[in-house]
C-alpha cells in the first residue's frame, strides 16, 4: 500500500511541500523551513525533468538538497548581525562608566541612584548620600558601582553625566 502510495509521487507533490514549508517559515522564527522547502522545489524540478525517477531515489535527493541547502543557508545568514546598538536590550550596560551623584546613601551594598527619569538599584560599597559614583557593570537591572570622589568634591568633569 505505502509502496502504491509513493510510487505515485510527481513534480506536483513535491512544490506542494514546498508550499506548505514556506507557509510554516512564515509563522517561525529565523527561516526554519525555508531551506527545506527550497530542497522540495528543487527536488519537484528534477522530477518534472526526469519523470522516471523513482521516488526512493526523489527522497534522496530531498534529502541530500535538504541539508545542502540547510548548511548553506546558515553558513550566508546564520552570522549575527553586529548592531550599531549593541547596549539596546541591556539597559543598565548603557551607564557603564557614567558617574552619578547618590540621592540616597549605600547602606549593606545596597542603594538608588536616580538616572534620567529612572530609579535604579545599585550595588557597591557604603556611600553617604552625595557622594559621587561611577558605574562599573552590571548584573541585570542591579547597576554595579564604585566611589569616584568625596562628598565635597565638585562634580565630574565628563560631559553627559548627571548629578542629582
Amino acid at each position: 500500500m505505502i509502496e502504491t502510495l509513493f510510487s505515485q509521487i510527481n513534480h506536483w507533490h513535491w512544490w506542494i511541500l514546498a508550499a506548505v514549508l514556506l507557509g510554516l517559515d512564515l509563522s517561525a522564527p529565523g527561516m526554519i523551513f525555508l531551506w527545506i522547502a527550497l530542497a522540495a522545489a528543487a527536488t519537484g524540478i528534477v522530477a518534472l525533468l526526469a519523470p522516471g525517477l523513482g521516488w526512493p531515489l526523489q527522497f534522496l535527493l530531498f534529502a541530500v538538497l535538504g541539508l545542502v541547502s540547510a548548511a548553506v543557508g546558515r553558513r550566508v545568514f546564520g552570522r549575527p548581525q553586529q548592531s550599531d546598538h549593541p547596549t539596546l536590550n541591556r539597559r543598565g550596560a548603557q551607564y557603564v562608566g557614567r558617574t552619578f551623584t547618590l540621592a540616597e546613601p549605600i547602606t549593606d551594598g545596597i542603594g538608588r541612584i536616580r538616572v534620567d527619569d529612572t530609579t535604579w538599584k545599585i550595588s557597591g560599597p557604603d556611600q553617604p548620600t552625595g557622594r559621587r559614583v561611577r558605574v562599573t557593570g552590571a548584573d541585570g537591572m542591579i547597576l554595579m558601582v564604585e566611589s569616584v570622589g568625596s562628598v565635597e568634591d565638585g562634580p565630574s568633569p565628563r560631559s553627559g553625566d548627571q548629578g542629582e
